[in-house]
């Protein structure tokens, strides 16, 4: 085989080779490969849900309950287990929250909103409820 037989090489295995010829083509042979099948948009939902709530509770208890512990009790003890444990497991939360915005071709906005919403006491309970029901709605019309 010679050099002018050989396809261009993609960066994503999941098109193939025919990526080059149609860029337009690459999402349609994603979502025919897969990428957003609604069993593995069902999947990335339910890691996204349970990390939004172990993150929310998290950060409840670091600023309702640790951060009045340090300041009127002069207590560390909570915010120096909780404090890096919420920001490790926020980490997977932002890497939740990238994939299931991946899989559903969220808008750049709406996905640092989402990725934001870890950050405010209460809020993430909010995104999670609204993520949920937005994908959902999103899920049933398509079948």
């Amino acid at each position: 085989m010679t050099s002018a037989e050989t396809p261009a090489p993609t960066a994503d295995p999941a098109v193939g080779a025919a990526a080059s010829a149609d860029p337009a083509a690459v999402p349609r042979q994603r979502a025919a490969a897969g990428w957003t099948s609604a069993p593995k948009i069902q999947r990335a939902l339910k890691r996204y849900r349970i990390i939004a709530w172990v993150v929310g509770v998290g950060l409840v208890i670091l600023v309702c309950i640790g951060v009045p512990l340090r300041y009127l009790a002069h207590f560390t003890g909570v915010v120096a287990v909780v404090g890096p444990l919420h920001g490790a497991l926020y980490i997977v939360y932002l890497l939740a929250v990238a994939d299931l915005s991946l899989r559903l071709r969220w808008w750049p906005v709406r996905t640092v909103l989402v990725m934001l919403a870890g950050t405010v006491p209460f809020l993430s309970f909010v995104a999670e409820r609204y993520v949920t029901r937005h994908v959902e709605s999103r899920t049933t019309s398509r079948s």
